[in-house]
């Protein structure tokens, strides 16, 4: 039994990755699901699909590497935070649609509860702002909108979970959650580690659909045999960005890591303390280990990986993401174009839910090329937004002044090289990037005692490349200024 089954289960694809003994991944399986957007700013995925992907992928990498089940020691889950679900207790069935994190259909209602003057004690109990990002009024507008849902749940036949909580009880009938998971839902007190009955009673949510709260590496029960092959423990669960902070090995304060997916997350470890943002950055759980908690500052970007898929769905200038390197290579580096792509409203360290996307600097002679280099370009601006309102924030030892960088776009030579430009700092990549899945495997992995303990982990870390700032200083702050410039023109409209 030396095998890591990890599950990543993301915003656009699910996927199984089995990792063998020295951490190394020994096979990936793949299935992309149906985006649904019932309205402008509405985002949701139907909750069997998601299952039925991720069930597949944990078959087919089991067949495809001909590992046996039975080999495979332990299973590790990572998610998409904040999608919220739903389910009726008895027969499993969602009564909605999972509504997605980049969902913004409760705006007017989270503009309400910061007109009554609630955020302040949200913010100080969960860390988080009041924002539609968070579970907390997705769920309320479920009970809300969904025809019974109220009755049934006050009755206490419904349950609500985030996904890593809907794959457990699918998996092995347990109700559970992991407290990275837990901490994103705007419903429970990051500072004394439990349901908020204050907030649940605000947001007229009964606690008795909640989810028990547990360790990121812990026993979440037992899949049976007839799913997988064999009986196999869920031993490790995170969200995403925390298990992709795991994966890149940020167990000390003030290291970094920023991933790139679908969106883009940055998070700061501030060890046991918990900062309380002057910048509109989130407090949240890291990690929790043996019941002690490790804190960390995060910023979110919604589009950076999705800023390139739109190029290639919506403008039709690319086939792939791949190409978006060559061709911002080959742009006009006299043409200054800009894109903001706030598609689903901007994230930190502005928050604001209402704006769209926009472009700005186009000329006769702009193309896909400048598009693209645009797009690329938009990744490394937020970044910088995140950054240095965070540091602003920690006002601590940043280390070596380093960026840890993973997800897909961070594949991307010429976009990592801008960020590091753009940022002013050193950015790393390491040698595996599928850190997300990675984090959920060392935790499983841990808790089997197959893989080391942080200390080993840490050491083990790869690095397989460093982009190191060649920008000169006065052209980084005229490039910079002129993003400014064009997001606050992005919110005026």
């Amino acid at each position: 039994m030396q095998y890591i089954l990890a599950i990543d289960q993301g915003t656009t694809s699910s996927r199984a990755i089995l990792f063998d003994k020295d951490m190394q991944i020994a096979g990936v399986a793949q299935q992309e699901f149906t985006q649904i957007f019932p309205k402008s700013g509405w985002v949701e995925h139907n909750p069997v699909e998601i299952w039925e992907t991720v069930l597949k992928t944990c078959r087919d990498v089991i067949k495809k590497t001909g590992i046996a089940a039975s080999d495979i020691a332990a299973l590790g889950i990572t998610n998409q935070r904040e999608t919220t679900i739903v389910w009726d207790k008895t027969t499993g069935e969602p009564i909605h649609n999972a509504i997605v994190w980049q969902d913004r259909r409760t705006a007017e209602y989270c503009h309400d509860l910061r007109d009554m003057g609630h955020e302040e004690m949200i913010t100080h109990k969960t860390g988080l702002l009041l924002d539609p990002y968070f579970s907390g009024t997705k769920l309320n507008w479920l009970l809300e909108n969904v025809d019974g849902a109220r009755a049934r749940a006050e009755a206490g036949k419904l349950l609500f979970g985030t996904i890593d909580s809907f794959l457990i009880w699918k998996l092995t009938g347990n109700h559970f959650t992991d407290a990275t998971n837990a901490a994103r839902t705007l419903l429970y007190d990051i500072r004394k580690g439990r349901w908020s009955s204050e907030i649940c009673g605000l947001l007229n949510i009964p606690v008795n659909m909640l989810p028990t709260v547990k360790d990121c590496a812990a026993d979440f029960g037992v899949v049976p045999a007839e799913i997988l092959g064999a009986e196999i423990p869920i031993l490790g669960v995170a969200g995403d960005q925390q298990a992709a902070t795991i994966g890149q090995a940020c167990f000390s304060p003030g290291m970094m890591k920023s991933t790139y997916g679908t969106g883009c997350f940055a998070l700061l470890n501030t060890g046991e303390t918990l900062v309380t943002s002057k910048n509109r950055m989130l407090g949240t759980i890291a990690y929790q280990l043996d019941g002690k908690v490790t804190y960390a500052l995060e910023g979110s970007i919604f589009i950076a990986g999705a800023v390139v898929q739109w190029l290639r769905d919506g403008l039709k200038v690319v086939e792939n993401a791949g190409e978006t390197q060559a061709m911002a290579e080959k742009s006009d580096p006299t043409q200054s174009v800009i894109i903001v792509p706030a598609f689903t409203g901007l994230g930190a360290p502005y928050w604001h839910a209402e704006c769209r996307g926009a472009v700005f600097g186009l000329t006769r002679n702009s193309g896909p090329n400048e598009m693209a280099r645009a797009a690329l370009e938009s990744v490394g601006f937020q970044t910088r937004d995140l950054l240095d309102a965070m540091m602003q924030d920690w006002g601590g030892n940043a280390g070596e002044n380093v960026l840890r960088v993973d997800g897909g776009l961070s594949a991307n030579n010429w976009a990592m090289q801008f960020l590091s430009d753009i940022i002013g700092a050193k950015v790393d990549r390491p040698h595996v990037l599928e850190t997300t899945a990675l984090g959920a495997a060392w935790l499983a992995g841990m808790r089997a005692g197959i893989y080391p303990d942080q200390a080993g982990f840490a050491k083990n870390w790869n690095l397989q490349n460093r982009f190191v700032p060649e920008m000169a200083e006065s052209e980084q702050k005229t490039r910079y200024a002129a993003w400014q410039r064009a997001v606050r023109a992005t919110m005026a409209v």
